[in-house]
């Protein structure tokens, strides 16, 4: 008799992909994917705390499952990931949600099978949260979703401290795999047909510091462009503060590494970059914009710029309108600042008004995509290389695909999905792009 499987992700790329390691962890104990949370025997909720909706949204969750739980007490619930690592939340879990089996965190997602086992012979609710994150224990199995492209986690953990960032205390200290394991990783996947790998980490940019050896995260991307491939290569995120000139160096040089460089800013002012302790100022983030176009004169660079931090002054939100302007992004990802217990930003005073901060965040949107599609229609009538993905969303007739850049472009083709074609851009919106394939 199979016993069946579902896992519900929250956040970001990095825990998508822990959630294909407790895929691959499940289906080796045996386990199938359900097709829906009523046949499941086991569902984990994989989750994070970065804002407070994805919080709520878990909360929710548990709530809707204790349904699931009646009907079926042989049902084991399980909570993992960044929020299962904050301090008070499996206390909260045993208090208010009785129906759940299962906690654990983000250090020890390797002891699935027999924390899962556990909780199978336990009355009680098996609670394992490491306080430290230990070493990197490699060659986890991973259930990768069919496709084209694949996430590897290259590091974990982070030690930057920003004040509004809860990540350092929940995913733990920076830890940098091997080189010889990600490019081993790397490899077999474009062997095994994907077309497109993205290397992930909290800030790749410092990928090697505690590494034996002295090999950094430009190295790294040097090795994996000379790999014996014809598929791309992405990361993310980069830090401001890290991101060297030996590094722009490698970029503007290799083959299969794409022209896309996500560069969150988080903000215009040099006073509340201090205060989110940033490690760069306004300046010297231009500065760097500038060596990066100049080096690769075709990069698309995105952010990350969070509105109405703690005492942040409307003129202060202004410099960071002119910083926009100035820099001209290809696309930014936009938050409105929300406190994080745990974190220093959070016990900081002048709190910004939550209407004051959804004029700005408005404001900041509306200029944001006013560029996107300035940039966007500046590059009608380029050629770009297009990766095929399948049917459009926008389109379902058509397909669509991406740039090396990462813009979505919507073409008229019966491609095959894997395919890479030289696209002419023939319009350019806010949101995607429209071109037509070269014979």
């Amino acid at each position: 008799m199979s016993l069946y499987y579902l896992i519900e992700t929250f956040g970001c790329q990095m825990n998508a992909h822990d959630s294909e390691v407790l895929a691959g962890l499940l289906e080796e104990m045996g386990y199938r994917p359900a097709k829906a949370r009523e046949e499941a025997d086991l569902i984990l909720l994989n989750t994070c705390c970065v804002r407070e909706s994805a919080e709520n949204k878990v909360w929710g969750r548990l709530g809707v499952l204790k349904r699931l739980k009646r009907e079926n007490p042989g049902l084991i619930i399980g909570v993992c990931g960044c929020m299962a690592q904050e301090e008070g939340t499996a206390e909260r879990i045993r208090r208010r949600y009785p129906h759940v089996d299962l906690v654990f965190g983000t250090h020890n997602v390797h002891r699935l099978p027999d924390l899962i086992r556990e909780a199978r012979e336990s009355n009680a609710l098996v609670v394992e949260v490491l306080e430290s994150e230990g070493g990197i224990v490699e060659h986890l199995p991973a259930k990768r979703a069919p496709g084209l492209s694949a996430w590897v986690t290259v590091m974990y953990g982070c030690n930057n401290f920003c004040s509004y960032c809860i990540v350092p205390y929940v995913r733990g200290r920076q830890r940098s795999r091997e080189p010889r394991s990600v490019i081993d990783e790397v490899s077999s996947l474009f062997a095994e047909g994907y077309k497109e790998v993205t290397l992930l980490g909290q800030n790749v940019n410092a990928y090697g510091r505690d590494l034996a050896e002295e090999y950094d995260f430009a190295d790294l991307l040097s090795e994996l462009d000379r790999l014996d491939h014809a598929g791309r290569i992405r990361y993310m995120t980069s830090h401001p503060r890290d991101f060297s000139d030996k590094l722009i160096d490698v970029l503007s040089k290799t083959k299969h590494v794409c022209e896309h460089i996500h560069l969150p800013v988080q903000a215009g002012s040099d006073r509340i970059l201090s205060l989110m302790n940033r490690g760069y100022t306004r300046d010297g983030y231009l500065a760097l914009v500038q060596r990066i176009r100049k080096a690769i004169p075709n990069a698309s660079i995105t952010t990350d710029i969070i509105v109405g931090f703690p005492g942040e002054s409307e003129s202060e939100f202004e410099e960071t309108l002119d910083l926009v302007k100035q820099v001209r992004f290809d696309a930014a990802f936009t938050f409105v600042y929300s406190p994080r217990r745990g974190t220093r930003a959070a016990a900081m005073e002048n709190q910004v008004p939550a209407d004051e901060k959804q004029r700005r965040i408005t404001a900041l949107v509306e200029l944001q995509n006013r560029i996107t599609k300035e940039v966007n229609n500046a590059m009608i009538g380029r050629i770009e290389e297009v990766l095929v993905e399948g049917p459009s969303e926008k389109e379902p007739e058509k397909l669509s695909g991406r740039t090396r850049g990462n813009k979505v472009v919507i073409i008229d083709s019966k491609q095959h999905p894997g395919a890479l074609v030289n696209v002419r851009i023939t319009d350019g919106g806010t949101y995607y792009l429209k071109g037509e394939i070269l014979r």
